[in-house]
């Protein structure tokens, strides 16, 4: 499996106009996160994700604010999912797929992940508010959508009950985490997961 001598490791900057993302991921880590993105709900949401993944992840990000929390909520996405692209490089070694089931409390969230190299994110959190928190509910979708796309992984996203909508995001948060702690997982072999010997 691809690595360095602490484990595989992505580290990412990503500088706009509009954002300046800093990541670093640690697939083989112990859930420790260090997140600043100026929203206190995604910080939530992704400390939750580092926490039950057990990645180890520092993520900062100076974005516009003062427009909207659009894109720093996309731009945060997009390098995650560029981190744990490059802490996979040619992915050999791991299990690929991952699932998981995540409830909390009354909501239930259900993820499937292929770390196939094609981005397909099909997102259906069900939300019924128009924010939460600092985080419009449409970014919060998008972010599942941007994840997908530089983490190169067909990605699955269904929230199939709830009434309150932070559980929904929640719930969904912790089952990407799950999923991909599985994805990322050794297989126990030094192959490509793939008949096409290429991800």
């Amino acid at each position: 499996m691809q690595g360095t001598g602490e484990g595989r490791v992505g580290a990412v900057e990503r500088r706009t106009r509009e954002t300046a993302v800093r990541v670093r991921m640690l697939l083989d880590g112990t859930g420790r996160s260090e997140i600043a993105t100026g929203l206190g709900f995604l910080d939530h949401m992704l400390t939750a994700f580092a926490r039950h993944a057990r990645f180890d992840l520092e993520l900062t990000c100076e974005g516009d604010l003062e427009v909207d929390d659009h894109h720093t909520v996309e731009d945060c996405a997009l390098a995650l999912g560029s981190a744990l692209d490059a802490a996979l490089g040619e992915r050999r070694g791991i299990r690929r797929f991952g699932f998981a089931f995540a409830p909390l409390d009354e909501a239930l969230a259900r993820v499937v992940v292929d770390l196939s190299g094609r981005p397909a994110p099909q997102v259906a959190l069900g939300l019924r508010r128009e924010r939460i928190g600092e985080v419009a509910c449409e970014c919060l979708a998008h972010f599942f959508h941007s994840l997908a796309v530089t983490g190169r992984m067909a990605l699955h996203v269904d929230v199939e009950r709830g009434e309150n909508d932070h559980h929904r995001v929640e719930a969904a948060f912790k089952a990407l985490a799950l999923a991909l702690r599985e994805a990322v997982s050794s297989d126990g072999s030094a192959e490509v997961p793939s008949t096409k010997g290429v991800l």
